[in-house]
């Protein structure tokens, strides 16, 4: 029974490694497009973190994108993951830096449509509007940090050198606040479908207990190192330096900017605080770090007036959204027909028949 699982969990495994493939540019893409960090360097940096967040702080995004549609057998969930990875990776391929998010919306949608079950429109309401939100708020932010930093940069007037090596460090720990962020934020998307169907138990590990849940986490985190290490890199110079070329002080603030709106949607403790001020709850569903790194470049353009206007490559930009328009209708499209491949072809059961 654990074999099976773990073979139906190669799709989730092929899914951690498209989004490590494309998703890794989001956090330390301007960096290295910037010629300020090393590819190998960035790589190893944004794979430890990224680990590390899917496993300590994962829970709470998952939990959200799964109201939105529960995969409740194994093989529908290996089915669901892999016309999600498929379409992410064929996006990568192409070259652009689309959201794994609306990958797996798509595909969950797809297996909705599929088995009869309903979408919860509600849910995906909410998952739609943070596309449009997610790269407004970044867009702010970064303008934001990008009018302080400069304002501070002028006052305090920093020898080149000086400058360089603070830049260079702000980079590296923007980056490391930007994986964990991403592991803590997207590995909903790359094992939320199995928790429902999870082949996992509860283990003890030197008095401590590990969920299956977190044991799903943790592979999936490793999936996407292996993805950051393997294909990432030419997505990196899309992000860093197709769409607008950077400062290595502009790559530092669309890759904090990027870190800070991932870790908004993914914080439990934050959004029981903003509950305690009276106010409604923060999403807590996994947003597009692509669309965020996006919004961040652009909002750092269009602060810059005519200038940042027409350095921004409106071309890149409208191929980059036509990605993420097609991208969820291609998921939802390619679950369904492999759900049907499976179940009639395979004679696997995708839907756990109610009761």
């Amino acid at each position: 029974m654990l074999a099976t699982g773990l073979l139906f969990l190669s799709s989730g495994l092929f899914l951690g490694w498209s989004l490590g493939a494309n998703d890794a540019a989001n956090v330390f893409g301007s960096a290295v497009a910037s010629r300020m960090l090393r590819f190998s360097t960035a790589a190893l940096l944004c794979s430890v973190f990224v680990v590390l967040g899917a496993v300590t702080s994962g829970a709470g995004a998952s939990a959200g994108l799964g109201q939105l549609g529960a995969v409740n057998a194994i093989a529908g969930s290996f089915t669901t993951a892999l016309a999600a990875a498929l379409t992410v990776t064929w996006m990568t391929r192409a070259g652009l830096p689309v959201s794994s998010t609306q990958a797996v919306v798509g595909a969950i949608v797809g297996w909705n449509w599929f088995s009869g079950s309903a979408t919860d429109t509600s849910q995906l309401s909410r998952i739609v509007a943070t596309w449009v939100i997610c790269p407004l708020l970044a867009a702010l932010v970064a303008a934001g940090l990008y009018r302080l930093g400069t304002a501070l940069l002028r006052c305090t007037k920093p020898h080149l050198l000086r400058l360089d090596a603070s830049l260079r460090l702000g980079l590296i720990l923007a980056g490391v606040l930007g994986s964990y962020s991403l592991g803590a934020n997207n590995i909903g998307n790359v094992m939320g479908v199995f928790v429902p169907a999870a082949p996992f138990t509860e283990l003890s590990v030197a008095g401590f207990s590990v969920s299956g849940t977190q044991q799903l986490f943790l592979l999936g985190g490793l999936a996407i190192a292996v993805g950051v290490y393997t294909d990432s890199q030419r997505v990196m110079f899309t992000v860093g330096g197709d769409l607008m070329a950077l400062s290595p002080f502009a790559a530092l603030v669309v890759v904090l900017a990027n870190a800070l709106v991932l870790l908004v949607f993914a914080s439990q403790p934050l959004s029981e605080w903003v509950v305690s001020l009276g106010l409604p709850p923060i999403p807590l569903i996994p947003v597009s770090s692509s669309q965020a790194s996006i919004g961040a470049v652009v909002g750092i353009g269009l602060l810059q007036g005519r200038r940042g206007l027409r350095q921004i490559r409106w071309g890149v930009l409208a191929r980059i959204a036509s990605g993420w328009v097609t991208t969820p209708l291609l998921a939802a499209l390619l679950g369904f027909v492999l759900l049907f491949v499976v179940q009639n072809v395979f004679d696997q059961q995708v839907v756990q028949p109610p009761g």
